[in-house]
């Protein structure tokens, strides 16, 4: 009987999107929604930066990807599956201290302020007139 390949699992969360991030040894293939993420993110950019952890860490072609992302805009999950894929490779025993230097571990909490009562926005107030 063949051994169980291990999976590592992370969370990561930026604005309103969440990213379910699974690392289990491989070749450097990356899966977003059950699509290449080549073919799931629309730029390069984005692409690029969701694969700091693996760049920083050296392990492109040692893990394969498996991530499951919702809410939000292409953005804020790039940046949801960056953090969770920087959690599992920690679980995984890749460095910590390189992930950490470079911010790869830190969650951006930055969200949307919520728009209040009487005005246009959440500080937009509407325009005064004197008469």
């Amino acid at each position: 009987m063949a051994e169980k390949e291990k999976k590592y699992y992370g969370t990561g969360r930026r604005k309103a999107a969440v990213a379910r991030v699974y690392v289990t040894g491989g070749k450097g293939k990356i899966t977003v929604n059950g699509k290449d993420v080549n073919e799931y993110m629309p730029y390069a950019t984005l692409v690029q930066n969701l694969k700091q952890p693996l760049a920083l860490t050296g392990t492109e072609d040692k893990y394969d990807v498996e991530v499951f992302t919702n809410g939000g805009g292409f953005t804020g999950q790039a940046e949801a599956i960056r953090l969770g894929l920087a959690r599992a490779l920690l679980l995984a025993g890749e460095d910590r201290h390189t992930l950490k230097v470079n911010g790869m571990l830190t969650r951006n909490a930055r969200s949307k302020e919520r728009k209040k009562y009487g005005l246009k926005g959440a500080r937009r107030a509407p325009q005064f007139s004197k008469r």
